[in-house]
């Protein structure tokens, strides 16, 4: 018997309690797990390579056939060609393709038939991208309370994000046109990290449920008045630090035994 998985974990869930906050966390687990494809043959999957996944047909929908663990891979399947990609890449590719995913089959508890309109709508909702806008904040508050589902979510979609700030701060922000939303500061980012970081925060709306209301973010350095003012009103929320890099080995070393 394997593990059970995050992902078993939130298909419990949402069976269990059977709200769409609990499915759509289904499905942010689902876009953040790393799937092992079974391929119909050992190609490669590269930048720019397509994959020929493994199909069973079901009711005239066909399905990729798809596992969280390659212990469940083995067991369903035995030796065959496979490639490992995130969830939400694969997502994209059976999105493209008209595609559902066969999850886990063989008896784990998240074992299912996601249809392709499920996994076309997963794919449309990983390719939102956040808007720019160019506004000035003329007031900084304090957030007040918020929905435990969106600290949750931000919580997690920031750990994720390991490495690519040193801080938030999440408060109220009244724009020089009188309108009013919450807003998230991210300190010394990294450069090229915005993007992805915006990302995270729009894909931590759409999972909490949230997806109707408004969060603004904006990239500051330390120095900044508006950081100062963020860190006086402000929750703070702190992104872990990258991992450390393992040692470096001198390449005419010994090996080491086993």
């Amino acid at each position: 018997m394997t593990e059970h998985t995050p992902l078993d974990a939130a298909h419990v869930r949402a069976e269990a309690e059977g709200t769409d906050l609990a499915r759509l966390s289904f499905f942010e687990r689902l876009a953040e797990a790393e799937l092992h494809l079974i391929l119909d043959d050992a190609a490669e999957l590269g930048a720019d390579a397509t994959v020929t996944p493994r199909l069973v047909e079901v009711e005239g929908d066909r399905y990729a056939l798809g596992f969280d663990l390659v212990e469940r891979l083995e067991a369903f399947a035995g030796g065959c060609a496979t490639v490992t990609v995130s969830g939400r890449r694969l997502a994209a590719l059976l999105a493209h393709e008209g595609l559902g995913l066969a999850l886990n089959l063989g008896g784990a508890p998240s074992a299912q038939l996601l249809p392709p309109d499920a996994i076309a709508w997963l794919s449309r909702t990983l390719a939102h991208e956040p808007q720019e806008t160019d506004r000035r904040i003329a007031e900084i508050a304090p957030p007040g309370r918020l929905p435990e589902a969106l600290l949750t979510a931000l919580d997690g979609k920031l750990r994720l994000a390991a490495g690519l700030a040193r801080y938030a701060y999440l408060a109220q922000a009244v724009y020089g046109d009188g309108m009013r939303s919450h807003v998230l500061g991210i300190v010394d980012p990294v450069p090229g990290g915005e993007r992805d970081l915006a990302r995270a925060v729009s894909e931590a709306l759409v999972f909490s449920g949230l997806e109707a209301g408004t969060l603004d973010v904006v990239f500051l350095r330390a120095s900044q008045p508006l950081t100062a003012r963020l860190a006086r009103h402000g929750l703070r929320i702190d992104l872990p630090a990258p991992a450390p890099a393992g040692p470096v080995r001198d390449p005419d070393a010994p090996p080491r035994l086993r």
